[in-house]
């Protein structure tokens, strides 16, 4: 029996699955939630070692689950890693401890920087790189975030001044403490901002602009090939051979090979990926250009049209967390179920700006439509809502710009979110169309393991797309078109209210 591993990083937990090859079905796992620190409004940020800690710790729990299995360890042929993107780490070469906490991707902090950065374009507008990196100057991405470092971290300029910077989304950090081997792979490197789309390299033209020393970057590697070996604990000696952001991963996981081909993946944000094939599509409505995956050193690059949502499972959790409406997030249903509509209530939780297709990080939260009528239930329900308009809007933005390259054949859908089920046909409505709901909870993990299983030779793309998971359900709309579009049209209203909150507040 051949297994491969993969390491899932995200935003709100780290876990560890191993997969056997053939089925592609899960064997065993282990996953334990990380804690996301808010030091100041608009920050977000984790502790590097956790991040770490807690990867290793889930490892170990799942090893010792396959010897309680009576698997042997040595039937682990390979291991791939996926990961939260733009997510930035700094550390000191020497000493390999981290030199601040991990700003992470939903942080705000770098906005006023991000403006400043558009007013030296020549022409000033956000998109001035966009052909070139496939992305808007925003606080998003990681090239502002590591800027924001350098200007205001003493030990991360002590660190530069003396050589010993290391600079990493998480993939390089967990590969530098894992393997030792200083490297990103092409997805990854495709979402700091730094990389031209192109060349696949380090643009020297983008790191002078953001003014990042060229020297401190990893190594830019495909999504499949050997990247290094653990160094310690129950798994040293295997390879890790895969890599790919967490919604590449997903991609992947779907079997998204084909050009239309789409998914969307509601995490903490809800992100939504349309392989467009080797075509690198310069959006005119707010999408991305981010490469896909690159299976192997010498493999073409599939490149996709990317929306990014700010929106998503983090609205669910700001409902329990901050307002105390639910004591888990799984309760959410049943609160949203007791109403049958928001009664005129619309949810706009943009707590660190707007992305897709605004790309507005003055955009602030609000919530409008409040009557003495208003209960919990609708305003749960108009949160789950909010993540279905955003949704609506990223499609429309992708099919505007798939015109002449193809159409998108299926809209499929993973993710925590889609244990919700009345969340899935709330978004079969707002879309006016169907949508296939995976089945199979892993499948993010599943991408990263079959990157690691081509990388070794132990899996072909191929042999994937022949056995891949067929475990769906499909959800078809049942409210009308005129509600439809009715319902589209309110929630556009309610984000124009939500856009330039904060000018308005400092002016």
């Amino acid at each position: 029996m051949v297994l491969l591993g993969a390491i899932d990083q995200g935003t709100s937990s780290s876990r560890f699955i191993v997969f056997e090859a053939d089925s592609c079905s899960p064997v065993a796992d282990h996953q334990i939630e990380v804690k996301q620190l808010f030091p100041e409004p608009g920050w977000v940020e984790m502790d590097p070692e956790e991040i770490y800690s807690t990867v290793v710790e889930c490892i170990e729990k799942t090893c010792t689950t396959l010897q309680e299995l009576g698997i042997t360890l040595d039937e682990l042929k390979a291991v791939g890693i996926a990961n939260q993107r733009e997510t930035t780490v700094v550390w000191d070469r020497e000493s390999g401890k981290p030199l601040y906490n991990a700003i992470v991707w939903l942080d705000g902090r770098t906005s006023d920087l991000a403006e400043e950065c558009i007013q030296r374009c020549p022409s000033r507008e956000k998109d001035y790189f966009k052909p070139k990196a496939g992305l808007p100057i925003s606080p998003y991405f990681s090239a502002l975030k590591l800027r924001w470092l350098l200007q205001n971290v003493e030990a991360v300029r002590a660190a530069k001044e003396r050589g010993s910077l290391c600079f990493g989304t998480i993939d390089t950090w967990l590969l530098w403490r894992l393997t030792g081997s200083y490297v990103t792979d092409v997805t990854n490197a495709s979402r700091t901002l730094l990389m031209d789309i192109h060349k696949r390299k380090w643009s020297s033209e983008l790191c002078a602009f953001f003014e990042i020393p060229f020297e401190i970057l990893p190594e830019i590697r495909s999504s499949a090939e050997i990247y290094g070996y653990f160094s310690s604990g129950s798994l040293k000696g295997i390879p890790i051979s895969g890599c790919l952001g967490d919604q590449q991963a997903a991609m992947v996981g779907h079997g998204c090979l084909d050009v239309g081909d789409t998914k969307n993946t509601y995490g903490t944000g809800t992100f939504m990926l349309c392989n467009t094939g080797t075509n690198q599509i310069v959006s005119k409505h707010g999408l991305l250009t981010t490469v896909g995956f690159q299976f192997g050193p010498n493999a073409p690059v599939c490149y996709a049209l990317e929306g990014s949502g700010s929106i998503g499972g983090n609205v669910v959790r700001f409902l329990r967390d901050n307002f105390g409406f639910i004591q888990n997030a799984s309760e959410i249903e049943e609160l949203a179920k007791t109403v049958d509509d928001t009664n005129g209530v619309y949810f706009v939780p943009a707590f660190s700006g707007l992305y897709t297709p605004y790309w507005d990080s003055t955009a602030r939260g609000l919530i409008i439509g409040l009557t003495q009528g208003t209960t919990r239930a609708h305003i749960a329900l108009a949160a789950l809502k909010s993540v279905t308009f955003q949704t609506a809007e990223m499609l429309d933005s992708v099919e505007s710009d798939l015109h002449g390259y193809g159409k998108i054949q299926t809209l499929k859908m993973d993710g925590g979110m889609t244990k919700n089920q009345l969340f899935n046909q709330l978004q079969a409505d707002t879309l006016g169309r169907s949508i296939i709901c995976s089945k199979f909870p892993d499948i993010t993990g599943l991408g990263a393991a079959i990157a690691a299983g081509i990388g070794t030779g132990h899996l072909t793309l191929e042999e994937f797309s022949r056995n891949s998971n067929s475990r769906t359900i499909s959800y078809q709309p049942k409210i009308s078109e005129v509600q439809k579009d009715n319902e589209n049209r309110r929630w556009k209203e309610a984000v124009k209210r939500a856009r330039n909150w904060t000018q308005i507040v400092e002016t």
